[in-house]
């Protein structure tokens, strides 16, 4: 609902600071002259794409014409990483369905393993990777820490790892402590705040979030991928552009302080 356009967007996210950039696009709904502009516009800003974004919400529908479908989109979305110069597909799996009754969350588990595996085939086949997201919701198939290491343990591929969304850790009550038994799985990192009882992704400062022990793990475990900040929409698109840029500002001092960036 901003009224900043794509390579407008991209400009302004250089401008402000930012050292790379995650991309939210469906290949599926844009045209080649779009997926062009993002690739020449970020380019030309020297802002280098890590993730590209995919809500893969049917991958462990219970039926397989679904489930079809929605693979075959996630490996459009890897085509548009790939096209990008990018790093990894954000992949986020969804929730049980029914309450978990009716459709065994076996299945639905198993079903979402065997799609994760097909894509870090295919991810890896063109030198990328996936990070699956934990989603604090109470059905999401990868809702805690522990479930994302099993998950991730069950899938048993190299290409398929974590992103790491500071903020659902939090909502999920995962403590910092908990992040070395994702050591060498962290493919990406997502950093928003949140009020601490429901889903946010605030500027930093905004909520409750205690960075700090975060920020240190992550420097403890030697992490030197990307973290990310992920933001919702603003309350105020008229001043997306003030919006972001408080969550920059806040985000690099953060890091500076932890020495997580120079």
């Amino acid at each position: 609902g901003s009224p900043v356009g794509t390579a407008e967007g991209i400009r302004r996210t250089r401008q402000i600071g930012f050292d790379t950039i995650d991309i939210s696009a469906d290949p599926l709904e844009i045209d080649v002259k779009e997926r062009r502009l993002i690739k020449d516009t970020c380019r030309a800003a020297g802002l280098p794409v890590i993730s590209v974004c995919c809500c893969a919400l049917g991958i462990a529908d219970f039926n397989r014409a679904v489930r079809q479908y929605h693979l075959e989109r996630a490996k459009a979305h890897l085509d548009f990483v790939y096209e990008l110069a990018a790093r990894n597909l954000l992949l986020v799996l969804g929730e049980y369905i029914w309450q978990q009754e009716v459709i065994t969350p076996q299945d639905q588990w198993k079903w979402a393993l065997e799609a994760a595996r097909e894509l870090g085939d295919y991810a890896a086949g063109l030198g990328l990777e996936i990070a699956i997201e934990l989603e604090p919701f109470h059905l999401s198939l990868v809702n805690t820490l522990p479930k994302m290491v099993d998950f991730l343990n069950d899938a048993d591929h190299p290409a398929v790892r974590a992103n790491l969304d500071i903020s659902h850790l939090a909502l999920a009550h995962t403590p910092a402590e908990d992040i070395p038994k994702l050591q060498g799985k962290i493919a990406h990192v997502h950093f928003s705040d949140c009020d601490g009882s429901k889903h946010g992704d605030l500027p930093p400062g905004r909520g409750v979030v205690n960075f700090r022990p975060y920020l240190a793990q992550l420097k403890k475990l030697g992490f030197d991928g990307t973290i990310s900040i992920e933001l919702e929409y603003s309350p105020n698109p008229e001043k997306i552009v003030e919006w972001v840029t408080e969550a920059y500002r806040e985000t690099d001092k953060l890091m500076q302080e932890i020495g997580l960036r120079t």
